[in-house]
């Protein structure tokens, strides 16, 4: 456990979050959230984290070891997609029981790591540690060596149990993982000067085919995705990309600052949610490239392109304008959505009236401040507050994850999924208007008029409705005799 210590430490050091600049070595060595309890769920795990930022590499087989509820738990829990192999989406696991607790799992691990080469041949096997055997003290690392020596194949321990911490901590332990035994490990057959790496994208929803095309008419090349619809040799060979663009902080800001530092790869963080976060993303990466020896009229390019799409998106949106423009919107998610999405919303005309903050890092709370200054930031906002702000029509729909749509259900008010479990894609200048497109579907849904009437029995108190469960109770009684009466 000293190795995993070791690990956490440094990411709780990491000198690229600005949060920790302003700390002193003690705070830092807290880092940002208590420990959780072996086998306590709290809205995500450190296991459960690592598992959903290192699926998306679709063609590695992904072994769980632990207890076979931590691969059920996490299986497919967030909806990415892939443009190939779907090895990615079949749950490995060892499935310990009372014996392996006994004597220990690492058999049973080489045995399944054996089993899995055997059959799927995939590049390489993650093995992901959880809390049972973390506590019983089986060496994962030694048992990865081990099998990779014997079957000629990559096998990647990634340290994470879940009782180390919550999910960001699992996200960094997974990137961690990624520097120490696969960045770097394979060339590639070919670089050139428009090669980049996008760290933090899991191409939920297919959002990352959105981007593509643009990048692809650019002549820019996506070595590497950290780690949406990506192969294993595709990040072994991150390490010659020329520039990163980095989406989400929260999760993978290690990974960036280190291959800055180890590689010489300047990254920077952007949005591709919205019309103009996605035109300055464009705008930076082709800062970066150019800096990098990239053609300079690469940028002429780019801001033809943004000239063409910012004019086809604007006005497709136009024709939603008239009908959202003033509508009121509570965005219930966080981290880099907390900001981003904000603008690309205000983009259609609507107004944010909240927006959560709970799980986004000091910098997004300050690029949201200088974005959109009047809208309220909510640290912390319970069910019950929640369906108040949706009852007294503060907002006119609520976009957040699926655990929320409840509230916004019994408030009557209309409910899209914005998170990571969505169906439809919001990225680019595309994804845009198909997200006014669905909002603008759910605000004209004519269920709510009917749901918000008055029934046709008109209404009813619950002291009616108990009154009347009451005189059905006394008929039965007169009919049937007591309830004693008629078991016996």
């Amino acid at each position: 456990m000293s190795r995993l210590a070791d690990k956490i430490q440094d990411v709780f050091n990491e000198p690229g979050c600005a949060a920790n600049q302003v700390k002193s070595d003690k705070q830092r060595k807290k880092g940002c959230s208590k420990p959780l309890q072996p086998g306590g769920a709290a809205g995500g795990c450190a296991f459960d984290g690592a598992k959903i930022a290192l699926q998306p590499i679709v063609d590695v087989a992904h072994l769980v070891h632990g207890p076979i509820a931590c691969e059920g738990s996490s299986w497919d829990n967030r909806g990415t997609k892939s443009s190939g192999s779907k090895l990615y989406r079949t749950g490995f696991t060892t499935d310990m029981g009372e014996n392996d607790v006994i004597f220990g799992g690492e058999k049973r691990l080489f045995r399944s790591i054996k089993e899995i080469i055997e059959k799927y041949d995939p590049p390489a096997v993650f093995v992901y540690q959880t809390c049972v055997p973390a506590m019983m003290g089986d060496d994962i690392v030694a048992v990865c060596k081990v099998a990779a020596e014997k079957f000629g194949k990559p096998c990647v321990p990634i340290i994470s149990p879940g009782f180390v911490g919550p999910k960001n901590l699992g996200n960094k332990l997974a990137g961690e993982a990624m520097l120490d035994y696969v960045i770097g490990t394979q060339e590639p057959e070919f670089t050139t000067p428009y090669d980049i790496n996008i760290i933090g994208e899991y191409n939920v929803a297919g959002e990352l085919w959105q981007v593509k095309p643009l990048l692809d008419e650019l002549g820019i090349r996506i070595l590497s995705c950290l780690s949406g619809d990506a192969r294993y040799h595709e990040v072994a060979q991150s390490h010659r990309a020329r520039a990163a663009m980095m989406v989400c902080s929260t999760a993978m800001i290690n990974v960036a600052r280190k291959m800055e530092e180890r590689y010489g790869i300047p990254y920077f963080e952007g949005s591709f949610y919205g019309i103009s976060d996605t035109s300055e993303s464009l705008r930076q990466i082709a800062r970066l490239l150019i800096a990098r020896g990239a053609d300079a009229e690469l940028m002429d390019r780019v801001e033809a392109l943004i000239a063409r799409e910012e004019a086809k998106a604007f006005a497709a949106i136009k024709a939603y304008t008239s009908r959202l423009e003033g509508k009121k919107v509570l965005l219930i998610t966080g981290g880099v959505k907390s900001w981003s999405v904000v603008a690309a919303l205000q983009e259609a005309g609507l107004t944010i009236v909240g927006t959560s903050v709970k799980k986004s890092t000091k910098e997004d709370k300050e690029r949201l401040k200088e974005m959109s200054p009047d809208v309220h930031q909510i640290d912390d906002l319970r069910p019950r507050e929640m369906y108040k702000m949706l009852k007294d029509a503060q907002a006119d729909i609520m976009l957040s994850g699926g655990r929320s749509q409840f509230v916004a259900l019994k408030a009557r008010m209309p409910w899209m999924d914005i998170n990571q479990e969505r169906s439809y894609a919001y990225c680019g200048y595309v994804g845009i208007v198909e997200m006014v497109r669905q909002i603008d579907k759910a605000l004209s849904n004519p269920i709510w008029a009917q749901v918000r009437s008055a029934p046709p029995w008109g209404e009813v108190t619950w002291e009616q409705r108990a009154d009347a469960a009451n005189a059905v109770d006394d008929r039965k009684r007169a009919i049937f005799g007591p309830r004693s009466a008629r078991v016996a």
